[in-house]
């Protein structure tokens, strides 16, 4: 017996019909781009939906970013400080002035730390009263203050590389 025409094209109408569905998933993960999040809160994209269903993972829609535009900047006033220059009489003043403040910020950390050095005395300060029975005391008083002293010179260090940016 021979089939008819009309049976092979339903059956080719039924295959293609088939095909159709998933063909429009695959577009549709292909435009749109999804993830997984698995157990122990892991995200990937680089697994397939069998594996991440075999890993118990949920699938997800990634979303585009939003953007917001930033407000435009506005030209600042022709009359404001932003926009008057320096003359260099005005500069020199403000450098020498900056140069005096740092100079007297320095010789007052120079003197608490010559105070501070004093007090240390080599890493043997002389004991309070509380430290005679308690030693621990002591000992961490020693560390302070020769973490006192660090901060110090490096505090010293920082004003004398300040002082020498600034021009004399």
């Amino acid at each position: 017996m021979r089939s008819s025409p009309a049976p092979r094209a339903s059956g080719a109408l039924l295959v293609l019909g088939l095909c159709l569905p998933a063909a429009s998933a695959v577009q549709a993960q292909a435009g749109s781009q999804v993830y997984y999040v698995c157990p122990g809160n892991v995200f990937t994209n680089t697994i397939t939906a069998k594996e991440a269903e075999q890993r118990g993972c949920k699938a997800r829609e990634a979303q585009q970013p939003t953007s917001v535009a930033m407000p435009k900047a506005r030209p600042a006033p022709s009359g404001s400080p932003a926009s008057a220059k320096v003359n260099d009489a005005d500069q020199r003043a403000r450098e020498s002035d900056a140069r005096r403040i740092l100079e007297s910020e320095l010789a007052k950390e120079e003197a608490a730390l010559e105070a501070l050095r004093r007090e240390y005395n080599n890493g043997e300060p002389e004991r309070r009263g509380d430290e005679v029975r308690n030693p621990q005391k002591y000992i961490d008083r020693v560390a302070e203050m020769k973490a006192a002293i660090t901060r110090k010179e490096a505090d010293i260090a920082a004003l004398r590389r300040e002082i020498s940016k600034v021009a004399s």
